[in-house]
């Protein structure tokens, strides 16, 4: 394929607003040319084209099951169910078809739940994600409490159901964005029967001792200077998977120095003061930290689709 071809089918990154900067996105075309780069289900190593697969699907957890079931029906995910834990707030989808099975957890919610006049979804992530407390875990080393109490209320359920579909033949992925990718890390841990688990803009989510233990295939991408994957804080709490880095140019990097990335930062920051489209940013989007804007998953997806090429 020549550059003009490449050129051609990438993504320019929308301007970033108050419709852009967080799910659901109703106007996006969910996983648009899945016909020509299809999911690699048995894929054993990381694979550029499933991560594009993975962040969609986790965009999607954002969003309401009838939407969401149409999308992945799309994709030839016949399958779906959903999730919803009542006290934490915790939501996924579990989307499959006979060759694999996806389960997408959502990330924290900002915005109201169509049909609400109250902020009890809003208030319940929060409370997940502030109680940074270490407890044990299942698997071995200790875990941000939050994240294990939101897994808790809907783990019975879920590992049931995955238990009536890993009849052998199928794959089983992990994947969320933010909390989801939290809370995807600490229920991939628990099934271990994971043929792979992507997350994006995760939060750490245990100790050195849980990542000693941690022995599932993992890739975590980090964009640029996303608040998100910095807490909590790393004098307790650590990172596991193979780091997958997407720089100030869109550029996606195994495992990057902290030095590397820092001076990558700071490129990010003079980049800032331009919108996706090359405009200087104004209005909204020259109010929003770099470090906000580089959480938004609209912005991992379109990253990944254009490093597919």
């Amino acid at each position: 394929m020549t550059e003009a071809d490449k050129k051609s089918v990438n993504k320019v990154l929308p301007e970033i607003t108050l419709d852009t900067i967080a799910p659901p996105y109703p106007g996006y075309d969910f996983f648009d040319k899945h016909d020509k780069y299809p999911f690699r289900y048995t894929a054993s190593i990381f694979d550029m084209q499933n991560a594009w697969w993975l962040i969609e699907a986790s965009i999607l957890a954002y969003s309401e099951e009838a939407f969401v079931g149409e999308k992945f029906q799309n994709a030839d995910l016949k399958d779906v169910k959903f999730f919803d834990g009542q006290e934490t707030g915790t939501q996924l989808y579990v989307a499959s078809n006979d060759n694999f099975v996806i389960v997408a957890f959502r990330g924290t919610e900002i915005r109201k739940r169509p049909g609400r006049t109250d902020f009890r979804n809003i208030v319940a992530d929060i409370a997940t994600d502030v109680d940074i407390h270490l407890v044990d875990s299942r698997q071995g080393g200790k875990v941000h409490k939050g994240f294990k109490d939101g897994l808790d209320e809907v783990w019975n359920e879920l590992r049931d159901y995955l238990s009536e579909m890993d009849n052998g033949t199928r794959t089983i992925w992990f994947t969320g964005h933010s909390l989801g990718a939290a809370l995807a890390t600490l229920a991939a841990d628990r099934y271990g029967h994971v043929q792979g688990l992507y997350t994006f803009g995760s939060p750490r989510v245990g100790d050195l001792d849980f990542k000693k233990d941690f022995h599932i295939k993992t890739y975590r991408f980090v964009n640029n200077s996303d608040i998100v994957a910095r807490v909590p804080p790393p004098v307790v709490y650590c990172h596991v998977g193979e780091l997958r880095y997407i720089d100030a140019y869109g550029q996606i990097h195994d495992n990057t120095s902290l030095w590397e990335r820092a001076v990558d930062i700071i490129d990010g920051h003079t980049l800032s003061v331009f919108n996706g489209l090359g405009q200087t940013r104004h209005g909204f989007a020259k109010l929003i930290p770099d470090s906000i804007i580089d959480h938004v998953p609209l912005l991992y997806s379109m990253y990944i689709w254009n490093n597919i090429l």
